[in-house]
């Protein structure tokens, strides 16, 4: 090697040596900041955005795990109904809200429902980080007391012998009730009116009054309507029966083989969240779910707790989405 190339060696050996050094040393720096981020986290109130109006099913359940994640963070966990639009209003709003941690969405189903029908302004798979599935329940497909049928194949029969006499309420075009109503149509052969109210109290209420017969409701919404003889449950939704409720059949055991409308509920993050912050995100949502006082709330009002790590979540919802964009072409479903 000449004396020239020598020279230049030595040189060259310090300058890769450093940028080697500078990568090492920035990407310890990075996981440094990352670990110091999980550890202050939260520095300051967690939103919860809830895309539903307050008082129905879904802000009952949010409200109940916030109230339990406060004490846990040392921080408040402030409930921020933005209702509306079948939840696409407060979806878009944490879609672009800054990925650290501080502000949450609850979704339920609906959020799945809504990619396979609608133009969203977010990507429903690749906006946001899926942080814990909260927990699973049936709706609740419920009458009015005076209407003469008593069990879901007496509700059939009676469709049957008055086609387009029968309506069912719905908070809304192309929201889950309204899928429940026009799946169970395509199912049973029976033709029915869509009758779509402003949200669950509404048609709750023209439920009760007999303005409407029938419709699909949370269980949380329907229970203390149920006890007390103002509706009349005729079946619920998912596969098997609830556990709060096991003497209502299922929707499939009472006569309509292959309807399934389970309902859930999770908590979903803006993505880019650092993977820190989400995992003690996570486990704080897991040990709340844990706590007897918390399972017994959820039990009370139809829902069986489920926690579990965010790829599971994540999973699941990718398997909603597939699930609802194959019922949306089965049943013709879809808005402009």
């Amino acid at each position: 090697m000449s004396d020239q190339a020598r020279q230049w060696t030595w040189p060259v050996g310090l300058v890769v040596y450093g940028v080697f050094a500078c990568i090492a040393s920035g990407s310890a720096g990075a996981q440094s900041l990352a670990a110091g981020s999980a550890q202050v986290y939260p520095n300051r109130p967690v939103r919860m955005i809830v895309a539903f109006p307050p008082g129905g099913g879904n802000d009952i359940i949010a409200r109940l795990i916030g109230a339990r994640l406060t004490p846990r963070f040392g921080q408040q966990v402030v409930i921020d109904n933005r209702g509306g639009a079948s939840g696409i209003i407060g979806t878009d709003i944490v879609a672009r809200a800054a990925p650290d941690g501080h502000t949450l969405l609850f979704v339920s189903v609906s959020h799945t429902m809504n990619e396979a029908i609608r133009k969203l302004p977010y990507d429903t798979l690749g906006s946001f980080a899926p942080v814990a599935l909260l927990g699973r329940g049936p709706n609740v497909l419920v009458a009015n007391p005076n209407l003469p049928a008593r069990t879901l194949p007496e509700l059939i029969a009676l469709a049957k012998s008055k086609p387009g006499k029968i309506n069912y309420a719905s908070t809304g075009v192309a929201g889950m009730h309204h899928f429940g109503g026009e799946l169970f149509k395509d199912l049973a052969h029976v033709n029915m009116v869509h009758v779509p109210y402003k949200g669950g109290s509404a048609a709750m209420t023209e439920l009760m009054a007999g303005r409407v017969h029938v419709m699909f409701e949370s269980m949380s919404s329907i229970i203390q309507h149920h006890r007390a003889g103002r509706v009349r449950g005729l079946a619920v939704t998912s596969p098997k029966r609830s556990s709060s409720y096991p003497d209502i059949p299922t929707v499939a055991e009472a006569g309509v083989p292959g309807f399934d409308m389970t309902v859930w509920a999770g908590l979903i993050t803006p993505v880019g969240i650092p993977k820190p912050v989400l995992a003690k995100l996570n486990d704080a949502i897991n040990k709340a779910l844990a706590s007897p006082s918390l399972r017994e709330r959820y039990a009370a009002n139809g829902v069986d707790p489920v926690g579990g790590t965010p790829e599971e979540f994540g999973a699941f919802i990718k398997r909603e989405v597939e699930k609802y964009a194959a019922i949306s072409k089965k049943i013709g479903m879809k808005v402009d």
